[in-house]
């Protein structure tokens, strides 16, 4: 499999080059190499003007070789946030991301984009190996921008969603607010056959299967950045209410089995940026951020067998988390070709949360269902971007990180961690168009607080217990990426990548039955990454592109109850992407096409292995923009199959199969509207 897989990336890199090698015309003059920067491409506005993007988003989406990132939204600033730069920075929270930020930004206060590969002085990578800074001209202006949104579901329930984003500047200073009525859907909703069988293979169970659900949100933000005190202050402020439900149905002529989840909840923010010069060489960057939210969840799980009915199932959970971060760094470039940072961060982390389980009307006791974790941390780094020569650029850096964990409640638990954290990164390129880069890199997990709490998945009959007892997953990481470019805007990027794992985290069991998040010791990750994107103008498909992405992994950890390998959970092995689009300019359209041939993945748990599969995702859509300040979207997403396999064992030591359990779903054909209209 291996030697294949090796085989068909050699192919394509060859191929690319071959239709380079044919057809050599040299990047448009709108894409050029930074000034003695060879790992910085700037894209200047002409570049993108056969899309006629409207917002700032429209044209990052639009550069090579670059997908967005908005960040894993974790604990702490460092690592989590996302690989978009707006004039130098990330804004000014964790969760006002690089899209929302680009998306309510037009197109035409852009002056450049710059897509740093590797590194560049100034230039905080945050442990992404590509950034991209986009910078904004100063020119006064106002704008709005009225967004409406429909998904339509065919046989399920309709979505609903819009937006209005007014944003003014005037010179350094701008300001502007946000309304937002957001929309949450699931692209897994479908009807079909449930079918259980005994480990003999005789059905003992033959139902039909029904599942929907939806949620949404509305929320406010305000953003304010102006010249402040010989620098300048970025400001941001959100607040929300959210709500989720869905329901998961099995019908017989004699049975009714349902399961029922509703949770609502608010959420809120702070978040400011100070940063100024201290001096031509020093440089200040002073972050504060702080997040708040609550929430109140029930399931439920009721049956009807013969008209008559079972004691209902019922898990209720309610509680509050928040976060505050507050961090500083300096920045002195000793040198054209050396920047040094050094700084500080200290955040404090809280969830508390009140859960109980009950089976008609009895309670049922859980550990951990009363519990407040509580987090202080602390952590100073320092790093150094080194450009030793015009192909060559090195960043080295050390973070450390000390942190204390509290739990209070059914559980008092107090403890202490430590984690040097070292990183290394190297950029290479050795002749135009080609580029290496090398990243060594300890990362440290971030802990999910929930996990220290009791949870459940009523559906398939799962109740979890709370863990007092986990520490974070750290992660050893070797990875190589070498990338091409040719044809203008053409790309093959090839990733190598090994993981060591410490304290990995996956699912333990527990007493009395009961299962947990929990570390289950070391492990590995071997992952080889592709993207490939091919213009087509050169055979005849003018304004077209083809391209093709996927990431293999394989993963390897000792599984707790059976002591035996396994993969890791919900690590998806393979998810190959071929897509197509074209801009035909004299239309004023775009249009595209993406297919996923196979998805899918396994979790593992002490009574059951659940896994999922899907096959031929197709999604199609096309815009229109008849003026420069409307446009009009469509688009359709239809799977042909997703499969799910439940497989429940007797016991933890002979492991018995009690029931196999299929369904197949035939997931809902749904269409998504986007009206966007700038003022």
């Amino acid at each position: 499999m291996t030697k294949t897989i090796l085989m068909a990336t050699t192919a394509l890199v060859l191929g690319a080059g071959a239709a380079a090698a044919q057809t050599p015309p040299p990047a448009p003059q709108s894409v050029q190499a930074e000034a003695g920067q060879q790992g910085v491409l700037v894209f200047t506005p002409d570049f993108f003007a056969d899309q006629r993007p409207t917002t700032a988003l429209d044209m990052v989406n639009r550069v090579p070789g670059f997908s967005v990132s908005d960040g894993d939204g974790s604990r702490g600033f460092e690592g989590s946030v996302g690989n978009v730069l707006i004039n130098g920075s990330r804004p000014a929270s964790k969760n006002d991301s690089g899209s929302n930020v680009l998306g309510r930004t037009l197109a035409s206060n852009v002056e450049r984009i710059e897509l740093i590969r590797g590194g560049a002085p100034g230039i905080d990578m945050q442990g992404f190996s590509v950034v991209v800074n986009v910078v904004t001209r100063s020119q006064a202006s106002q704008q709005t921008i009225v967004t409406g949104n429909a998904v339509l579901f065919e046989g399920g329930q309709d979505v609903y969603g819009g937006s209005v984003q007014f944003t003014a500047r005037d010179g350094d200073r701008t300001w502007g607010f946000t309304l937002s009525d957001g929309l949450s859907m699931s692209d897994s909703n479908g009807t079909g056959p449930v079918i259980r069988r005994n480990g003999a293979g005789t059905i003992i169970r033959d139902e039909d299967y029904f599942n929907d659900q939806k949620g949404g949100g509305q929320s406010v933000r305000v953003n304010y950045a102006s010249p402040f005190l010989g620098g300048k202050i970025d400001l941001t402020a959100r607040y929300g209410l959210n709500d989720y439900e869905g329901i998961n149905l099995q019908t017989s002529p004699t049975v009714r089995r349902e399961s029922l989840y509703a949770e609502d909840g608010s959420s809120g923010e702070f978040g400011a940026v100070y940063t100024r010069p201290l001096s031509s060489r020093f440089n200040l960057e002073t972050r504060f951020i702080h997040e708040f939210s609550d929430f109140d969840a029930v399931s439920t799980n009721r049956t009807r067998l013969s008209g008559v009915d079972s004691p209902e199932q019922r898990f209720e959970s309610d509680g509050n988390a928040s976060e505050t971060i507050l961090r500083g760094l300096i920045r002195f470039e000793q040198s054209a070709k050396l920047t040094w940072e050094f700084g500080g961060e200290v955040a404090y982390n809280m969830l508390e949360t009140e859960q109980a389980f009950s089976i008609g009307g009895a309670p049922v006791p859980l550990p951990s269902a009363s519990v407040k974790v509580e987090e202080t941390r602390g952590e100073v780094f320092g790093k150094g971007t080194w450009r030793v020569r015009e192909d060559l650029m090195i960043e080295g850096g050390l973070r450390m990180e000390a942190s204390t964990i509290t739990q209070s409640g059914d559980a008092d638990q107090e403890k202490s961690f430590f984690f040097p954290k070292p990183r290394l990164l190297a950029t290479w390129t050795p002749m135009p168009n080609n580029q290496f880069r090398l990243r060594f890199e300890r990362e440290v997990g971030q802990l999910d607080f929930g996990d220290f709490a009791a949870s459940a998945d009523l559906e398939d009959e799962n109740v979890f217990g709370g863990n007092i007892d986990l520490e974070p997953e750290q992660r050893w990481i070797s990875e190589l990426i070498y990338e091409r470019r040719f044809l203008g805007d053409g790309i093959v990027s090839i990733g190598l990548r090994h993981d060591e794992i410490v304290d990995a985290i996956d699912v333990i069991p527990l007493d009395d039955g009961l299962s947990a998040v929990g570390n289950i010791g070391d492990g590995t990750l071997d992952q080889l990454a592709v993207n490939v994107l091919v213009p087509m103008d050169w055979a005849g498909f003018t304004g077209g592109r083809l391209g093709f992405r996927n990431t293999w992994n394989q993963t390897e950890v000792t599984d707790p109850t059976t002591g035996e390998a396994r993969p890791i959970s919900n690590v998806r092995s393979t998810q190959a992407t071929f897509t197509i689009a074209q801009d035909i300019t004299s239309w004023k359209l775009q249009w595209g096409g993406a297919w996923i041939p196979l998805l899918g993945q396994t979790s593992f748990d002490p009574d059951q292995r659940f896994s999922w599969r899907g096959r031929d995702y197709f999604e199609a859509w096309a815009e229109y923009k008849p003026t420069p300040t409307l446009s009009i979207r469509a688009q359709i997403n239809i799977w042909d199959n997703f499969d799910q396999e439940r497989i429940a064992y007797g016991d933890r030591v002979s492991r018995p199969v009690s029931y196999i359990e299929t369904r197949e779903i035939d997931p809902r054909t749904f269409y998504q509207i986007r009206l966007r209209k700038t003022f």
